[in-house]
């Protein structure tokens, strides 16, 4: 069963038919909209603010989502996955998005709709995201624009993340 606390009088939410793993960590101020899923050992952790996702929203493998204290909470929207490894941090993710195994994501970024993080890529402190483009490198640069198959894998990685709890439920 996944570790879910209390922090500060505030307990995580979760919309209906949300899937956790056995190992993944929610605590505090945390909020999901509906078929959220949350997988092995990732932590979202509202302890220092607060952590807003939207709905059909996946969090992979090993992602940390974590704010600032009294600065920075964590706002993703819906139908955006968050691939193994990455770190979100103190940010707002618009819907529609991609982010990429291993990304990090700073303090009051916005990553705008439609967009999509790479692997490996690190968005700065305050750095916006144009709407429908690929930002990659360290730090994060636009490097060209999302295209239709791009579009593609975004929409069939936020459909697929729910079937694939399925899996695993008993």
């Amino acid at each position: 069963m996944a570790l879910l606390m209390e922090v500060k009088g505030k307990s995580p939410e979760f919309g209906e038919n949300c899937w956790l793993a056995p190992n993944s960590t929610v605590v505090g101020d945390v909020v999901m909209g509906k078929n959220c899923t949350v997988w092995f050992n990732a932590v979202v952790r509202g302890d220092v603010n607060e952590i807003r996702i939207g709905d059909d929203s996946n969090i992979q493998d090993g992602v940390v989502i974590h704010c600032t204290y009294q600065r920075a909470g964590t706002y993703i929207g819906n139908k955006v996955s968050i691939a193994h490894n990455a770190v979100v941090h103190g940010c707002t993710i618009h819907d529609n998005v991609l982010v990429g195994m291993g990304a990090i994501i700073m303090d009051g970024a916005i990553v705008n709709s439609g967009a999509v993080i790479a692997a490996g890529a690190v968005v700065l402190a305050n750095t916006v995201v144009e709407e429908n483009s690929i930002y990659a490198g360290m730090p994060a640069k636009k490097v060209k624009e999302v295209g239709t198959e791009m579009t593609e894998v975004i929409v069939r990685t936020a459909r697929n993340y729910p079937m694939y709890s399925e899996w695993f439920k008993k």
